[in-house]
């Protein structure tokens, strides 16, 4: 039996309910591939999409063997999607993008001459971002100032999941077993040579997102409490500070008792040092309880996905999947 050649870039790209615009990027992306200095394979991961995206995606993967299909079984995330595309990736090199066109694919012929300078990992920076609301400018900045302040690890600012891969990092990435993912930060805390291509990001070429505020704040949460432990020390710290307080409160009424002074007598300010300490006390535990949901989802140990259909993939050829990074084999076909 002949072993299928891997080729030399993999692209991946992670798509929910994108039918307005995959006509537009097959064609982006059939016409990169003519520019590229090796062979190239598309892996589109559905993640669970309800419109046409799972048809569209399968013919192209069925006519045309450049283009591979993963249908994930229900919606896992961006995140997961994203991982289940880099798990199957052959390629010397993985390009990860998303399929909105924001990401524009030209710019992976840049981040490939990066590559080929001796960089493990290339990422792209966005100088300018066209469509997007002043709030979320602000607090996408605001997010990534307080997490380099708070990690450990510095991440940089500007930067989403369009980035190249190289082989060595790719690997790394993959032995990395955590369920609640932040791919970004990730492959900051990897290492390896890395370095920035930038360019002004355009508007969506049709549709509409699909990472409204309620994604981003639950990624936003995933990346603090996934790379910073500073939160668990804030929590010690205010409850020795609110600890500190009653007791200079308490010592002021003891005082004040012991000198013949006034004691304001009644309930209201019972209830409101009360009320204050219980909040207080609510907060912390909140803190903690957070991280040991955490816990609590790693230690299941559930597959981070369960791929339901796979086309264009020569099963001779394909890398097994890591137990340690996803746990059972996911199924598939």
């Amino acid at each position: 039996m002949q072993t299928a050649v891997s080729p030399v870039y993999s692209i991946v790209i992670p798509l929910f309910n994108e039918e307005a615009v995959l006509s537009v990027l097959a064609l982006r992306l059939e016409k990169l591939m003519t520019q590229l200095d090796g062979s190239a394979e598309v892996i589109f991961v559905d993640d669970g999409s309800t419109d046409t995206t799972g048809i569209f995606l399968r013919a192209k993967a069925r006519q045309d063997s450049r283009f591979k299909y993963i249908g994930l079984s229900r919606n896992f995330g961006q995140q997961c999607a994203m991982s289940a595309g880099m798990e199957a990736a052959r390629g010397q090199a993985a390009i990860v993008m998303d399929g909105d066109l924001q990401d524009p694919p030209e710019l992976i012929l840049e981040m490939i001459a990066k590559w080929r300078e001796g960089y493990s990992i290339v990422y792209a920076k966005r100088r300018a971002r066209e469509g997007e609301t002043p709030f979320k400018l602000r607090s996408s900045r605001l997010f990534y100032r307080s997490l380099n302040k708070l990690s450990s690890v510095p991440i940089p600012e500007d930067v989403g999941d369009f980035r190249l891969v190289g082989r060595d990092a790719l690997d790394a990435f993959l032995r990395m077993p955590e369920r609640d993912r932040f791919v970004r930060g990730m492959f900051a805390w990897l290492g390896f040579k890395q370095a920035a291509v930038e360019f002004d990001r355009p508007g969506r070429a049709a549709g509409i997102t699909k990472y409204p505020l309620r994604k981003m704040l639950r990624l936003a949460l995933t990346g603090l409490v996934s790379f910073s432990d500073v939160p668990l020390r804030l929590a010690i710290w205010g409850g020795i500070g609110v600890s500190f307080l009653a007791l200079l409160y308490g010592s002021y009424a003891i005082s004040l008792k012991l000198i013949g002074g006034h004691v304001i007598e009644g309930w209201a300010s019972t209830v409101v040092i009360v009320s204050f300490l219980c909040g207080a006390n609510m907060l912390m535990t909140g803190i903690i309880g957070l991280y040991i949901g955490r816990i609590h989802s790693e230690v299941k140990r559930r597959p981070l996905y369960i791929v339901s259909e796979r086309v264009g993939f020569d099963e001779a050829g394909a890398r097994p999947q890591l137990e340690s990074f996803a746990g059972p084999r996911a199924v598939g076909n």
